[in-house]
């Protein structure tokens, strides 16, 4: 499966911004999709994951509330709002065929180019 990430922008504090993440290939809908960020000088963390069957969900404690991850078609989206300076980072879309450990990057096989996005306090 192929993954594209897109929507990031600059924001104000307090702002909303919804990512998209466009897939390609066979069967997308086995596959459980997650959201991580990478913030400069630090590492790849966790943000939001949802099952392939779009059942269940998880969140890192960081943005629990304020982001909503969904998931439609071919397509995935992580709707961040409440936005802070600290959720600035680059933003992935990833892919794994199965749900396990989800917030373990390692676990997860298939990744998209990063989308910047960018809150102003």
């Amino acid at each position: 499966v192929q993954l594209q990430a897109s929507g990031g922008g600059l924001v104000q504090a307090g702002g909303s911004l919804r990512l998209s993440c466009a897939a390609s290939g066979h069967s997308f809908r086995s596959y459980s999709v997650g959201w991580f960020r990478q913030a400069p000088g630090k590492e790849r963390e966790f943000v939001a994951h949802v099952s392939s069957s779009g059942t269940s969900t998880s969140y890192a404690d960081s943005v629990k509330g304020r982001f909503t991850i969904s998931r439609a078609r071919n397509m995935a989206y992580l709707q961040m709002s409440s936005l802070k300076p600290e959720d600035t980072a680059v933003y992935y879309c990833a892919a794994q065929t199965g749900g396990s450990r989800v917030w373990d990057r390692n676990n997860w096989g298939y990744w998209g180019q990063g989308t910047l996005v960018t809150v102003s306090s």
